[in-house]
């Protein structure tokens, strides 16, 4: 109850500032020879990524409405829930932190196109069948079993009459559709046990599976997710906030996260130079579905998420030209960050 107190207070005061963004106040000072700023309920906590424009300022509505013109087509299943506010009031908890407050407005624009190719994939219809892989939690380390989508086109009558072909249905979806499973693994019922009556199916719009992971997402955005998983599917800003989470923070100590390797703040080692590994788009595929996507070739689920990235590069009129070359785009020939399994040597 606090958090849905806590977020009607932060979307009165956006809705608010968003009408006067015009006479936006941007408030400076130095601290330690650096200039910081701060942006109000946008970009606030005296940051160095609050004296570039802010996301709103980059990627308005009719931009998201661009992006996600069939969201709410009568096929669609879950009309009405996505929205660009939900997106602004989450990604405002880590503007702060350089999610789309980065560089400067090219690379702004890239980071939320790429950020958005992944959600837009994942809340799409990208492959017929059910793939799982064991990856890494991005906060605990711990395992972590991933629905790659939620599959939407072919599901809601096929791309023959989708409007804007197989890349114009991202968030389609917000939850799988049957969960085979609840999700439950007592193995970490010590520090996530499961909540009783809890289903831990995959919600959002980066799927989360498994009560461990909810349980580690729901700490780091500060939301009770093990014992209420259904925020994710109830609440866009709390759906978008873990999406985002999960971009920004590194899987595991001394890695990079999706949000470093994209914007330039990583440096690969002589390691990841062997394993052909390299600042880009296609590392952040790597970070987040490691070897599901990765090291595999040219396949569909990799060559799907780089579509909609490039589509929507086209969309915000940045153009796939600037994505870069095929080996910062892919990661077919990466060896992944974090193998699912590995190899036991005596």
């Amino acid at each position: 109850m606090e958090a849905k107190i806590g977020l009607a207070i932060c979307v009165m005061a956006m809705a608010a500032c968003l009408a006067g963004a015009a006479d936006k106040e941007i408030k400076v000072k130095t601290v330690k020879g650096e200039k910081v700023c701060d942006q109000g309920w946008e970009c606030k906590g005296w940051s160095k990524y609050c004296c570039n424009l802010t996301i709103s300022d980059v990627f308005q509505t009719y931009q998201f409405e661009n992006l996600f013109s069939n969201r709410n087509s009568p096929v669609a299943n879950a009309v009405g829930f996505w929205d660009y506010r939900s997106f602004i009031l989450a990604a405002s908890t880590f503007e702060h932190l350089g999610f789309g407050t980065t560089g400067g407005k090219l690379m702004q624009m890239k980071e939320i196109a790429a950020f958005l190719g992944h959600v837009g994939c994942k809340t799409s219809y990208t492959y017929r069948s059910r793939i799982v892989a064991e990856l890494v939690n991005p906060v605990t380390e711990l395992p972590m079993e991933n629905n790659m989508s939620y599959q939407c086109g072919n599901d809601a009558g096929g791309y023959g009459v989708a409007t804007g072909g197989p890349l114009a249905w991202g968030l389609c979806f917000n939850k799988e559709m049957s969960p085979s499973q609840k999700y439950c693994d007592d193995f970490y019922k010590y520090e996530y046990p499961c909540a009783p009556g809890a289903e831990y199916y995959g919600r959002g719009a980066i799927p989360i599976y498994w009560n461990y992971n909810y349980g580690a997402i729901g700490k780091g955005i500060n939301q009770d997710l093990l014992n209420h998983p259904e925020y994710v599917e109830q609440n866009a800003t709390i759906a978008f906030q873990a999406a985002i989470y999960r971009w920004m923070t590194p899987v595991k100590r001394k890695q990079p996260s999706a949000h470093d390797v994209f914007v330039g703040n990583w440096k690969p080692t002589k390691n990841d130079t062997l394993a052909k590994r390299v600042p880009g788009f296609g590392s952040t595929m790597n970070l987040l579905y490691g070897e599901l996507t990765c090291g595999q070739g040219d396949i569909d689920p990799m060559n799907n998420i780089i579509s909609h990235y490039l589509y929507y590069l086209d969309l915000l009129g940045v153009g796939r030209e600037q994505a870069g070359p095929n080996e910062v785009l892919s990661c077919a020939e990466q060896l992944p960050f974090n193998p699912a399994t590995t190899k036991s040597s005596t």
